[in-house]
């Protein structure tokens, strides 16, 4: 199962938080980015935050990564009951120096909550897997750091673009992917050159070929009702939703989720 915890950008809204997506399958709890509203976002729409298994970070804007602190502190002092399962939190080169800098800022929680918790920087091009998940990275032309995440569980993929300019070697990466989550913050013609537009993510979609593509991350003056129309005129046939908070979706031709 997919909730979108966070739909939105760095720009301030009263429907859309910043980017955050929720994965559960089976023993997994698996958070794609955590933005600003993040942790009230899972409660809000009735998740589990407290069982947050896994955390994968795609880069290090504060609009994907600032609820780090609020997550740690909620696991620490607000869970339900003590927490005693471990937090893997697994991210791009420059991770572990972040994470000092917040230790700096916010307390020694950042490093010592009280519960097992282990980060795991990775190489751009690389891979990570305790078992239950699999990561695998690609390098995005959006920061110095950027990635986009593929996450393998049993039979099933699902792919998250984080942010990215437009990148031919991504439509090999995602192939095999059920579900696709795309940003899309750009109209055509798009006028930043580190971020997707809806004909830039068609060509992604085209090359993947994914069961559904879930569109996120748009900036205005982006019309989240038009824009899968115009995936489609760009050239991708398949199933487009434009994402909103708290939207759910079982994953796999068949409605089943991940196993």
């Amino acid at each position: 199962m997919l909730t979108v915890i966070g739909s939105g950008t760095l720009v301030p809204s009263a429907r859309r938080s910043s980017p955050c997506h929720l994965l559960e399958a089976g023993d997994v709890v698996l958070l794609l980015d955590a933005g600003p509203g993040a942790v009230h976002g899972m409660a809000r729409h009735g998740k589990p935050w407290q069982d947050v298994t896994h955390l994968v970070l795609t880069h290090f804007h504060t609009d994907h990564f600032g609820d780090l602190p609020h997550l740690l502190f909620a696991l620490k002092w607000a869970a339900p009951s003590p927490r005693s399962r471990p937090l893997a939190v697994i991210g791009p080169p420059g991770l572990r120096t972040r994470i000092e800098a917040l230790a700096v800022a916010h307390g020694e929680f950042i490093l010592i909550p009280g519960f097992p918790l282990a980060y795991h920087e990775v190489a751009r091009d690389g891979s990570w897997t305790d078992g239950l998940v699999t990561l695998r990275f690609a390098p995005t032309p959006h920061t110095d750091h950027s990635v986009a995440v593929r996450v393998e569980m049993g039979d099933c993929a699902v792919g998250y673009t984080g942010d990215t300019g437009p990148e031919a070697a991504l439509g090999d990466f995602f192939r095999g992917c059920r579900l696709l989550i795309s940003e899309c913050a750009e109209p055509d013609p798009p006028v930043m050159p580190n971020h997707l537009s809806p004909a830039s993510v068609a060509a992604v979609a085209r090359a993947a070929r994914p069961d559904t593509l879930v569109l996120t991350h748009l900036y205005p003056p982006l019309d989240a009702a038009a824009v899968p129309g115009l995936v489609r005129d760009a050239g991708f046939t398949g199933r487009v939703v434009c994402a909103r908070d708290g939207q759910e979706f079982r994953i796999g031709e068949q409605g089943d989720p991940c196993s």
